[in-house]
């Protein structure tokens, strides 16, 4: 099993990333609003109890996708420091059930980042929308997860697929039905 982890900080392309690779690879995603939307209804957002209910189902599939030998995409927005600990739980489900772990990192210019922020695709998923969140951030969303081999990605001018062909040809993965 082999689990890519697309990661950065909002509107540098991760979901939009992850569904040009799971269309080039055939590999699922599991994007971050999955989970979030399953969760929204029963408990408050934001909340810690939120945020630790979002974390076990992620961990729990990624567990459960490792010990079947299904390869998995995941997202998420990563701020380095607070978001460690979770960072390694994600790493842990997989490796501890025989998977494999890939990381990449995607970056982008902030003035980029602010245009896409009011994309259509991020209203539908009820993303964060606000251009001013950009620089608003306390978070370091620009710096690779330590001690982990990490592709890096500036997604400012590459079109998605170009950004999905770079993963491929780095981690060597198969192509599947697109």
């Amino acid at each position: 099993m082999k689990l890519i982890v697309i990661y950065g900080a909002p509107a540098t392309g991760k979901h939009t990333v992850g569904t040009e690779l799971a269309r080039l690879t055939g590999i699922p995603l599991l994007h971050n609003h999955l989970s979030i939307d399953l969760v929204r209804p029963f408990i408050e957002f934001g909340t810690d109890e939120f945020w630790r209910v979002n974390g076990e189902i992620r961990q729990s599939i990624i567990a459960a996708a490792a010990r079947s030998g299904s390869d998995l995409i995941k997202t998420f927005v990563y701020g380095k420091g607070d978001d460690d600990p979770y960072f390694a739980k994600i790493i842990t489900a997989a490796e501890d059930n025989g998977g494999e772990v890939q990381l990449v990192l995607l970056l982008c210019d902030k003035e980029e980042r602010r245009r896409r922020m009011g994309n259509e695709s991020r209203v539908r998923l009820r993303k964060l929308t606000n251009p001013d969140s950009v620089d608003s951030s306390r978070f370091i969303m620009d710096q690779p997860y330590e001690g982990r081999e990490t592709l890096v990605i500036d997604t400012t001018d590459l079109p998605p697929e170009a950004a999905a062909e770079r993963i491929i040809e780095h981690y060597k993965l198969e192509r599947g039905e697109s």
